[in-house]
């Protein structure tokens, strides 16, 4: 491989070395078994918004600050709540980003990962039409502007290799689907198939084939988390696959990255359930009248609350659903803030919950 050349002979998977190794079958071990337990606990939120809402945003958020695009809660969570107000374009870029991830989780349940839902996501990321990379002169450079990579050129030369990748996915070989992860994220960067929103797609692949394979029901595992907070070691960890063949230190850092976020969105659960009885008891003692399972499962599905969203849950009409917030702010439940005409409601508790 040289760097200033496309990597044309970029090797097909699998692999040709043992992937099974085992330090590896041990990692994998543990990982699947944090994975199910995640599984088990999302089970005991009976509305699965709460948790598929606030953590699809905050994946979407860290998911595109690894690229660069970084945005605050606040400016997350008001766009969130009105998109057509959104005014911060890297608001804008991480929705879009929620509304890729959710149009590869629907399109799951009519078709396989493949070639062109990968397209299909990289293009909402976008917010264009955008296909496989047609032109030559894609590079990847570091920090100080030095070529490390040129991925392969020439679309067909692209289209075979994502072939491949999409027989390895789907292939009935005996490998465990978290090795298989580790290969195919691997394989997707290297291959790079995009102009631009390569990262965000293949994060995005990543927890869709989770799902598919029956390791999660809903696409909540938080792996932009760790990879942002071990940046250099996953970059250095892709580039050692490709310079020196490293690929058991890279299998074993992504099973960790599983194992270590399976656990903490487990956490994450399990706090979001005690913020929820939390707030369930502060309505009984404080404010027994408007209690609802209903108005407890809408404050905790949008952290950033709006009379509308009380309304939209059948919970009461519009003079009524405002006093209903107002009355969770007076009792120190929500606080309320005000942008331009717009009210929210911020469920402040929830928030910090989804941010740590």
């Amino acid at each position: 491989m040289n760097p200033n050349q496309p990597y044309n002979d970029l090797p097909l998977l699998p692999p040709e070395i043992e992937l099974e190794t085992t330090a590896i079958l041990k990692k994998a071990i543990s990982a699947n078994r944090a994975l199910a337990e995640l599984k088990g606990a999302v089970k005991s939120i009976p509305n699965q918004g709460i948790l598929v809402n606030g953590i699809v945003l905050q994946e979407a958020r860290l998911s595109s600050e690894i690229e660069n695009i970084v945005t605050t809660n606040d400016e997350l969570y008001s766009a969130a709540a009105d998109e057509k107000l959104a005014s911060n374009p890297h608001a804008k870029e991480v929705l879009l980003y929620r509304q890729a991830l959710w149009h590869g989780f629907n399109s799951l349940k009519k078709k396989p990962l493949a070639t062109n839902l990968f397209i299909e996501i990289a293009e909402i990321i976008k917010g264009k039409n955008i296909g496989i990379r047609k032109v030559p002169g894609t590079k990847i450079a570091n920090s100080k502007g030095e070529v490390i990579y040129t991925p392969p050129e020439g679309e067909s030369v692209i289209r075979d290799k994502l072939s491949n990748l999409e027989k390895f996915l789907h292939d009935e070989d005996g490998i465990d689907p978290l090795i298989k992860l580790a290969a195919l994220h691997y394989q997707f960067e290297a291959i790079h198939p995009f102009v631009d929103g390569n990262g965000r797609t293949g994060r995005i692949i990543n927890i869709l084939f989770l799902v598919e394979k029956g390791l999660l029901d809903s696409p909540i595992l938080f792996l932009s988390h760790y990879i942002l907070r071990t940046k250099s070691n996953y970059y250095a960890g892709l580039r050692s696959v490709t310079e020196q063949g490293a690929w058991v230190d890279w299998v074993i850092y992504m099973l960790e990255a599983i194992e270590t976020t399976a656990l903490e969105t487990q956490q994450r659960v399990t706090n979001i359930n005690m913020a929820m009885d939390k707030a369930k008891e502060l309505i009984k003692a404080k404010a027994p009248k408007i209690y609802s399972k209903d108005l407890i499962e809408t404050i905790f599905e949008h952290p950033y609350c709006k009379i509308r969203f009380l309304e939209e849950a059948g919970i009461a009409k519009r003079q009524t659903a405002a006093v209903y917030l107002q009355t969770l702010e007076e009792i120190g439940l929500l606080r309320n803030i005000k942008k331009g005409r717009e009210q929210y409601y911020i469920n402040d508790e929830l928030v910090k919950v989804l941010s740590k």
